[in-house]
C-alpha cells in the first residue's frame, strides 16, 4: 500500500473515532500506524475466528481491528463469551473504509489482526520432545495453501503434535493462516528440510502400502502425506517405517489431502490409548 492511502486510513480512523481522548481519535490513529509498521514477519489474522483461536492458544496480537465494535463483541458474546472482556480490551473500531484500505480484502466479519509468529525454537522443541504422545504431520512439498492450512485446522481439533512441512511453500502463509482460522496458535507449525525432521518412526501414506485399518499408528509416528500432484517423494518414500493406505474404491484417483490427513488423525484417535486423544465436546 502507498504513503498516501496509509496516511488517509489514519486521518479516517482519527475523524471517525469520536473525541479526543484515551477512547477517541488516538486510539484509532494509532492503532492504524502500528499495523502499518508490523513487519513482514506479522502474521494476519483476518476475521473473528482466526482471532478468537488465535487468544485462546496464546497469541501475541500487537493490534486488533474491527469496523463494528458492538456488532463484534455482540458476535462473541454469543459464540466465544469466554473472551469478551479481552476483546473488549483489545479491538480498536475504525471506519470500514480504513479496513478496505489496509488489506486487500476485507474478511465479511470486518474483523483483522496482527499477531507475532510463535517461536521457531520453540516449535522445533515441541516437535522434537520425547515421549511423543501424539503424531507428527508431514506434508511433503505442498503446492495448495488451503489445503495446508485445512490440514493445521485438524492437527489442531485432534491435539497433534504439529505439522511440518517440505519444499518451498511457507505454511505461515497468510491464505494458509487464514484457511486454518487462527489455530496455527494451537499446535506446532513449522517449514523444515526432509533431512531435518524430528525422530520417530515413519508412516507413509502410499497406495501400495497396507490398509490403515489393520495398522496401529505410534503416537510419535511422523504420518507422511505427498503433494496433491506427485505423492510423497522417493526419498522420504525409501525412508519409510511403513507404508499405509487409506481404503478407496476403485477407478477413484485420490483423496483430498485434508481428507486423508482427517481420516489418517481419526484412525489414530480410534486406536491409540494417549492421553492426548480428544473427546467429543460434553464428554
Amino acid at each position: 500500500m502507498s504513503d498516501d492511502p496509509g496516511r488517509a486510513a489514519a486521518a479516517a480512523a482519527a475523524t471517525a473515532a469520536g473525541p479526543t481522548g484515551p477512547t477517541g481519535p488516538i486510539d484509532g490513529a494509532r492503532a492504524v500506524r502500528r499495523w502499518q509498521d508490523a513487519g513482514e514477519d506479522a502474521v494476519l489474522l483476518d476475521g473473528f475466528h482466526a482471532l478468537k483461536h488465535a487468544l485462546r492458544f496464546g497469541a501475541d496480537v500487537r493490534v486488533a481491528l474491527c469496523a463494528d465494535k458492538a456488532g463484534t463483541l455482540r458476535l462473541a458474546a454469543e459464540l466465544a463469551p469466554d473472551l469478551v472482556d479481552r476483546l473488549t480490551e483489545r479491538l480498536t473500531e475504525v471506519p470500514a473504509g480504513v479496513l478496505r484500505d489496509l488489506m486487500a480484502r476485507v474478511h465479511p466479519t470486518a474483523v483483522a489482526a496482527l499477531a507475532n509468529r510463535p517461536s521457531r525454537e520453540a516449535d522445533l522443541a515441541a516437535l522434537s520432545a520425547r515421549p511423543r504422545r501424539a503424531p507428527v504431520v508431514v506434508l511433503d512439498n505442498p503446492r495448495n495453501l488451503g489445503n495446508v492450512g485445512a490440514v493445521v485446522r485438524l492437527a489442531a481439533g485432534f491435539a497433534a503434535t504439529g505439522v511440518v512441512t517440505t519444499g518451498d511453500v511457507d505454511p505461515w502463509h497468510p491464505n494458509a493462516v487464514r484457511a486454518g482460522a487462527g489455530l496455527h496458535y494451537a499446535t506446532a507449525v513449522e517449514q523444515l528440510d526432509p533431512d531435518a525432521l524430528p525422530d520417530g518412526p515413519l508412516y507413509v501414506l502410499d497406495p501400495e502400502g497396507h490398509d490403515i485399518r489393520s495398522t496401529a499408528l505410534p503416537d510419535d509416528a511422523l504420518v507422511v502425506f505427498g503433494s496433491e500432484r506427485h505423492g510423497v517423494s522417493d526419498a522420504l518414500r525409501g525412508r519409510a517405517d511403513a507404508l499405509v493406505a487409506l481404503p478407496m474404491r476403485d477407478q477413484v484417483s485420490s483423496y483430498n489431502l485434508a481428507t486423508s490427513v482427517g481420516m489418517a488423525l481419526f484412525h489414530w484417535s480410534a486406536t491409540s490409548a494417549s492421553p492426548r486423544v480428544p473427546r467429543p465436546a460434553g464428554h
